[in-house]
């Protein structure tokens, strides 16, 4: 069964997933997936070709050639039900669930602070409680070490 964790009040969610994914890829070594709306998608491109040279992270689109797809540490797509080479960590930007969550092994859940975000949000976190997953969180404005 996937792991499902949310993020929350987060002031700025596409830096949030460029430090996240920079974290993971390279810290980690983890295989990441994005999914989000278009312009979301755009704009965690857009930030991630704006870092230091030694805080880049390779990344592609979903429909970029198959030898790239499969080195590439990170994959922005507009849906995670696309033929992806990854299934181990899917962060999601968008606030409807995911298509094809399930056959990943950890799901991420960004929420920023905006009510409207809440709200999808909050009907994400039941969709999958109605189904039994088990729910961590993480409050963004918690203390250092603490939890939401």
């Amino acid at each position: 069964m996937t792991d499902i964790e949310f993020r929350f009040n987060l002031s700025d969610p596409v830096d949030y997933a460029c430090r996240l994914l920079r974290k993971g890829a390279m810290q980690g070594g983890a295989q990441l997936v994005v999914t989000g709306s278009a312009d979301t998608l755009e704009a965690v491109d857009a930030a991630l070709w704006q870092t230091e040279p030694t805080d880049f992270v390779a990344h592609c689109r979903a429909d970029a050639p198959t030898e790239v797809l499969q080195r590439s540490p990170v994959v922005l797509a507009a849906s995670a039900d696309a033929a992806l080479p990854h299934r181990a960590v899917l962060v999601n930007l968008g606030n409807e669930v995911p298509a094809g969550f399930e056959r990943f092994e950890r799901l991420i859940e960004l929420v920023a602070e905006d009510e409207a975000s809440r709200g999808a949000g909050r009907a994400r976190w039941r969709h999958y409680k109605d189904r039994g997953y088990g729910i961590r969180h993480q409050d963004a404005f918690a203390p250092a070490g603490g939890r939401g």
